[in-house]
């Protein structure tokens, strides 16, 4: 298999940008990796402390160094549906690991907030810090020295970057992530975005909202939209850190249990007590990276990712911009239509060939690269394998289909959607953001309108409420960076913007906060930075100054003469205590003084 060009350059000159902070991680990987088992190293009293629940069997077998011990990192909570089917995973993991020779604790559990819940609510401030917060309380976690390698139960928007960055912290220890699943296909999505906009322009009442709502989200797992979950589960199968063909078998199931076992023996035969060490620190590298993104492009995946992804590969020591993303996106075809690209969800697109499918497709075509550490061994191939459960209950795995099974949903590289991953990097005398438009109409790529300025989400609903939202319009709102208010995303937006443009009107969205990770069909530019609070161009715009935000070009400007614009004062945010206090917000103070650029990855570390 031949690498695209342009896969290779973008490779190459990450690999040359990170050649210094790389080479220090791996140093202190190898370093770690050579002190050995890490029980080895506890006094008897630690050690003693470590085990002092185990059973008689586990106790006896921790008290040597040969037999490995998996700590589990696990996010469950029961409000979250995604998490809901973690309840049960310890017990299972133990068995597993007892069948293969080993033990099995957890070793720690983290935070997991459900962005559904709190999207257009105070407590969403805290959502895009929650991935710092779970980074570091999985490393508090894995500190206790006594484990041969790790698995990580965690599936939702923060949740899987957060312990990817502490998964990365521990370089020298295999690591697995564990997935639980989308829930069965509910209302179709369509269906509860049409009741959502009907109950934005009050055509339809609260009760027929939430039977709507809770005929989409209505059982275990995870929501089936193609949102930022599930491009999560999406980018840990086609990065080689779930075994093959584990993200998008329902909870619940036999071969989902079976799954689950066999990612539990996985993880135990990589540790430094057998012949196929991988730590994850190794595996993580340049090519796994780019492979994500290329991910993320092929399937239109979530725009949180220009932030996650920069994160986490900063957590390897490997140096990802927005650039790389940009130039990657311009030769990347995109390859799926789950909704809000298309009408169908990740059932749909797991049953027409899924991501088997998908990684034959790009490796075929040269945009992934094959050769690559994994979970499952050498190689990305393998992952056009998919798992099939045999009458006794053992999981095997057979060639995944060579033809998609549904066109319309899941396309071969021949017959892509699109040529581009849908992505674009927009650079101008604003500064930077990034703009997603494979679900916007081509004519709506270019949107040149007058701006109506709001300092927050509620101040335009506010206005549309009072019939204040004629015309053409971008919509800027400012004060949503990091470090103005945690950057929440701005959910409550879509239906609203989603009727002023079905009613003629030319709208778009420019922002230094962040969109839903699901995006839609309103173009918005997203993650502007520098951010208002920081004194970005944003903070000087007034109400009628022309905006123009080209997709096609990748530019976004204000066209306002470049002196008199450099000279008007920046605007300041006038925060009252209630807007800092409250549902925890002034406990993640430190992280918003602290937080960097979006482009970045907008985090603490």
């Amino acid at each position: 298999m031949t690498i695209h060009p342009r896969v290779a350059e973008v490779t190459a000159r990450i690999r040359a940008r990170s050649e210094k902070s790389r080479s220090r991680y791996l140093d202190r990987v190898a370093a770690a990796s050579k002190a050995g088992v890490r029980r080895a190293g506890l006094a008897c009293g630690n050690l003693a402390h470590g085990f002092a629940a185990c059973g008689v069997d586990d106790k006896a077998a921790l008290k040597g160094d040969v037999v490995p011990n998996l700590g589990i990192i696990t996010a469950y909570n029961d409000m979250l549906s995604a998490h809901q089917p973690y309840e049960t995973y310890p017990e299972l993991i133990r068995q597993a690991a007892r069948e293969a020779g080993g033990v099995a604790q957890v070793a720690g559990g983290v935070p997991a907030m459900c962005d559904g819940v709190t999207q257009g609510q105070t407590g969403m401030e805290l959502s895009l810090f929650s991935r710092d917060a779970i980074a570091m309380a999985a490393a508090i976690g894995m500190s206790h020295n006594m484990f041969d390698a790790s698995v990580y139960l965690g599936i939702c928007d923060k949740i899987v970057p957060g312990l990817m960055i502490a998964a990365l912290s521990f370089g020298h220890i295999p690591s697995v992530f564990v997935p639980a699943g989308p829930m069965t296909t509910g209302l179709p999505n369509g269906e509860k975005a049409r009741i959502r906009q009907l109950y934005a322009e009050g055509k339809v009442g609260r009760a027929e909202l939430l039977e709507a709502e809770s005929a989409s989200y209505h059982g275990p797992g995870t929501c089936t939209f193609y949102g930022t979950a599930n491009t999560n589960q999406m980018m840990m199968e086609i990065m080689g850190l779930h075994i093959p063909g584990a993200s998008f078998v329902n909870p619940n199931t036999p071969l989902r249990d079976a799954l689950t076992k066999a990612a539990t023996k996985r993880a135990l035969a990589i540790t430094a007590l057998g012949n196929e060490f991988t730590p994850i620190g190794e595996l993580v590298d340049e090519r796994v990276i780019v492979n994500g993104v290329v991910g993320l492009h092929a399937t239109g995946g979530s725009t949180n990712h220009t932030l996650h992804l920069v994160a986490m590969a900063k957590a390897a020591g490997i140096q990802l911009t927005w650039d790389d993303f940009s130039d990657l996106s311009d030769v990347v075809p995109l390859l799926t239509r789950v909704y809000p690209n298309g009408l169908a969800d990740v059932n749909h697109f797991h049953a027409a060939g899924g991501m088997a499918f998908l990684i034959r497709e790009l490796l075929e075509a040269g945009y992934l690269h094959e050769d690559v550490k994994t979970v499952w061994g050498q190689g990305l191939a393998a992952y056009t394998t998919e798992p099939k459960l045999e009458e006794a209950g053992a999981v095997v795995w057979r060639d995944g289909p060579r033809e998609s099974l549904d066109e319309k949903v899941l396309a071969p590289v021949a017959k892509a959607f699109q040529p581009t991953g849908g992505l674009k990097l927009l650079s101008g005398n604003l500064g930077r953001a990034v703009i997603k438009i494979s679900a916007v109409k081509p004519d709506r790529h270019v949107i040149e309108a007058p701006a109506k300025v709001f300092d927050a989400q509620d101040q335009l609903l506010a206005a549309f409420k009072a019939g204040e939202l004629t015309g053409d319009f971008v919509a800027v709102i400012r004060f949503q960076g990091p470090r103005a208010n945690g950057m929440p995303e701005l959910h409550k937006l879509t239906p609203t913007l989603g009727i002023l443009q079905d009613r003629g009107h030319r709208v778009a969205l420019l922002t230094d906060g962040r969109m839903s990770g699901a995006s839609g069909k309103v173009p918005a530019a997203i993650h502007v930075t520098p951010e208002a609070l920081d004194g970005g161009p944003i903070a000087r715009i007034r109400d009628g100054d022309m905006i123009r935000v080209d997709a096609v070009s990748g530019r976004f400007d204000v066209l306002v003469d470049p002196a008199e614009f450099a000279a008007r004062p920046a605007a300041i945010r006038r925060e009252e205590e209630d807007e800092v206090y409250g549902m925890g917000r002034e406990l993640f103070e430190m992280f918003r003084q602290r937080a960097g650029a979006a482009d970045l990855g907008a985090g603490v570390f």
